[in-house]
């Protein structure tokens, strides 16, 4: 049986990448985005299998309602792809409420009503899965990428916790954390700026990364989604899927540095409980 996907942010990018590998594996795909009309070209030419929506994933409420149709109308989802999204740039001193806000409502609590609003249908079936598209960054930062990094943490800390909960029914959890690929990430107007107050050098060594990364980042987004349905075909599908030299190489360096953290002072963090009476 062909899948359904149901798939945010689908328009450009790794959700209009993966959008076109489901197509052409035959599954049905919801695409859902701010500007759905960017897809009429794939509904044009395969209008039995791609329909679009008009969504907002931080509007809560209405993404639920809008999921949930969803299901009456096909029956199921089979595949959750929590993709929308954005990157931003600020030192930690620069960066507002309101932004850090904002991101996290893209980034967290959007996703995290759309897993609500799917998960009882998945349970009921005993199958499904959840791709969370996360970021090198969800696992490792750097100076200016705190506020992004930080809703990429949480997206991956909830998304453990969710894969814990769920085996049981059969229900899959892919993280997926891409480095550089050729997306609208950086694009000019797209990547939020914090304030630049000139304090921090490495921020600014970020700022100018992002301003002039558009369209020659290594990465292939065609690629990604082939590998992100190869991981969920798999026998045993990783939570964790880093894609990307960069990423790779990055996550790889980060643990080894945790675990030399750990390892230097394990004798005394370890050494912490009540003497004995």
């Amino acid at each position: 049986m062909n899948k359904v996907w149901f798939v945010t942010g689908a328009t450009s990018g790794f959700g209009r990448a993966i959008t076109e590998a489901a197509l052409a594996d035959g599954d049905i795909v919801v695409g859902a985005a701010r500007r759905p009309e960017a897809l009429d070209d794939l509904v044009a030419a395969h209008p039995d299998q791609l329909e679009t929506l008009a969504l907002d994933v931080t509007d809560t409420v209405a993404a639920e309602e809008l999921l949930q149709d969803v299901v009456v109308r096909h029956g199921r989802i089979d595949v959750l792809v929590n993709n929308a999204g954005r990157t931003h740039v600020g030192a930690f001193e620069e960066t507002t409420d309101d932004e850090l806000r904002d991101l996290f409502d893209l980034h967290v609590f959007g996703p995290a009503a759309l897993v609500r609003a799917v998960l009882p249908y998945m349970r009921e079936r005993r199958s499904g899965a959840i791709v969370q598209m996360s970021s090198m960054g969800g696992q490792m930062s750097v100076a200016g990428f705190g506020a992004y990094s930080a809703t990429k943490f949480a997206l991956e800390g909830m998304s453990e916790a969710l894969a814990d909960e769920v085996r049981e029914f059969g229900i899959k959890v892919l993280i997926v954390e891409p480095g550089a690929f050729r997306t609208s990430l950086f694009e000019g107007g797209r990547a939020g700026q914090s304030e630049d107050t000139g304090v921090y050098g490495k921020v600014n060594q970020t700022r100018a990364f992002v301003s002039g990364g558009h369209g020659s980042q290594p990465g292939d987004p065609a690629k990604l989604a082939s590998l992100l349905i190869a991981a969920l075909e798999a026998p045993v599908t990783p939570l964790h899927l880093p894609v990307g030299e960069d990423a790779v190489a990055a996550v790889l360096d980060h643990l080894d540095q945790v675990r030399a953290d750990v390892q230097a002072w394990e004798k005394r963090a370890r050494d912490t409980a009540f003497d004995d009476d």
